[in-house]
């Protein structure tokens, strides 16, 4: 969701770009920030002076535009001082899942090719231990405290002017997408060249304003976490409008109800398998609270169950919507709780990119016919960092300016987009991407394992769960007590929402001639025996 929305702001007025350097000077003791348990607040004075003096400091030791920093860290109210001082110094940031392994995050850093790591006293542990991982990243900052190898965040920044820098070019995120094959890739857009403020850039801000109605009155409420690119985007375009974002620290479902009425929430996005938790309240802990105020809640991220979404759209009314897009950013479809009961089950129409179902072949398929969903652009809108076969592999085969995600879906006859499908059995667990070929090559060296298979299975709540099938070493017996080792053997290897909840076993898994592991019958077996 780091796209430039260009189609949406092309009626924009403004002669300045707004950001909180705007706010600073007209709204300047308004929250921008909101820390939903505590109440702890920033405002836009208080955002732009911090952002400033991380700025200065990164510009201090070197960095110039086009350079990286990356920061690994939970919902913290200083997390987007960080986004905002990359940005107004025209440098690249990738943020870190703060649930990856010290050697998953250090390959973030080192393949972003990040100079400075901010974190936190919070996952100190994780951050101390990448340190030998990451030499070429040489500065390291730590909120909250410090360990060996840290500076003290708030005494190093605390010490520099929070005036602007002379010159602020804009900085863009470098997010990273995992492949179903290989390392994650880093999504690279080049940057634009204007300064922060330039009225020519364009950001998510355009969308919130034009889909949803959002605007400087507006109170959102985050839920999920930032290293994300939806809730960061999200959060840093309402940054753009100069509402105020209400950060929960961890999702909690009964909290979440309880947040929208205290801060008279008007707008918020969320993930399916919020709705489910939600749902699943008890009745007097569902009514408990007044909503009246939300007038936008906007899902994304995963399936969701037409059910599920009925049963929303008639607790909240029709403030319920959905767009579908990835941090590609190739293109974007969305939909209102009214279109969506009128084609149930759909992911909406294209606001950005012009959608096309295609076959293997790259062949454009009629309306109702299902097959990978590309979106065209004017010019070919990314390119996956240090993997240019990815990034071909994206493209049509004759359309350079088409790209996929390896989506399946079909358009119907009003131009409404349906989602089938995965192409590479991608797991969509709560809105998190997970892929099996990592874990699989995790299995795959222990000794008891000659072979593993896996792949998402439905789940109510989840949406899916991490199902694996492995074929024991030989003389090994297929036990409960052997699938919990494994697990455990996991869990020490790979982040845990990585972990399969459930392991079968079978004598031998269908392999093809070839070595290529036939995945797609065996899923299909334990989908048939579904229903």
């Amino acid at each position: 969701m780091a796209a430039r929305w260009g189609r949406l702001s092309a009626g924009a007025t403004n002669t300045r770009r707004m950001y909180p350097g705007t706010f600073a000077q007209t709204t300047p003791d308004k929250p921008a920030i909101v820390m939903a348990a505590t109440g702890e607040t920033v405002t836009y004075r208080e955002l732009d002076d911090r952002s400033n003096q991380l700025a200065q400091w990164l510009h201090a030791e070197g960095l110039r535009a086009g350079d990286h920093i990356a920061i690994l860290a939970e919902n913290h109210i200083r997390y987007y001082e960080v986004f905002w001082a990359a940005l107004r110094s025209g440098l690249y940031l990738t943020t870190i899942n703060r649930y990856l392994s010290p050697e998953e995050a250090a390959y973030l850093v080192n393949d972003s090719g990040s100079t400075v790591l901010v974190t936190t006293m919070a996952k100190s542990e994780t951050a101390a231990a990448m340190l030998e991982l990451i030499p070429q990243c040489d500065r390291r900052l730590m909120m909250d405290g410090t360990v060996d190898g840290f500076l003290a965040y708030e005494d190093t920044v605390g010490a520099m002017p929070a005036e602007k820098l002379a010159e602020e070019p804009a900085g863009d995120v470098m997010l990273y997408s995992s492949g179903t094959t290989g390392q994650p890739k880093g999504i690279r857009r080049p940057l634009s060249g204007l300064a922060i403020d330039d009225e020519g850039r364009t950001g998510i801000a355009m969308l919130e304003r034009f889909l949803l109605g959002m605007d400087e009155t507006s109170m959102y409420l985050s839920p999920a976490p930032l290293y994300h690119s939806a809730p960061l985007m999200w959060g840093a375009g309402l940054h753009e409008l100069g509402g105020t974002n209400v950060i929960m620290e961890n999702f909690d479902e009964a909290k979440y109800l309880e947040y929208v009425e205290q801060y008279s929430i008007t707008a918020s996005q969320v993930v399916p398998t919020m709705f489910v938790r939600m749902l699943k309240l008890p009745e007097e802990v569902r009514n408990r609270h007044d909503l009246s105020s939300l007038q936008s809640c906007v899902h994304a991220a995963a399936p969701c169950p037409v059910a599920v979404k009925q049963q929303m759209i008639e607790w909240w009314g029709p403030v319920i919507k959905e767009y579908y897009a990835g941090t590609e950013g190739n293109g974007l479809t969305f939909i209102t709780s009214e279109e969506w009961m009128d084609h149930k089950g759909s992911v909406g129409k294209a606001v950005m990119g012009v959608p096309h179902i295609c076959d293997d072949d790259g062949n454009e398929l009629p309306a109702g016919e299902a097959g990978l969903v590309y979106f065209e652009q004017e010019t070919a809108p990314f390119e996956y960092h240090g993997d240019p076969e990815k990034t071909a592999e994206s493209r049509h085969p004759v359309h350079g300016n088409w790209s996929k995600l390896g989506d399946i879906g079909y358009l119907d006859e009003d131009g409404y987009l349906y989602l089938t499908d995965r192409s590479a059995f991608m797991i969509i667990s709560g809105g998190v991407n997970i892929y099996p070929q990592e874990i699989e090559a995790c299995f795959a060296l222990h000794p008891k394992v000659t072979d593993v298979a896996v792949f998402g299975l439905p789940d109510a709540e989840m949406g899916e769960y991490v199902h694996a099938v492995i074929q024991p070493a030989a003389g090994v017996e297929p036990t409960s007590e052997l699938a919990e080792e494994l697990r455990e053997f996991a869990r020490a290897e790979i982040a845990h929402y990585k972990v399969p909840r459930q392991i079968d076993f079978r004598d031998e898994l269908p392999r093809m001639p070839t070595g290529k592991l036939y995945k797609k019958p065996l899923r299909q077996e334990y989908l048939d025996a579904l229903d």
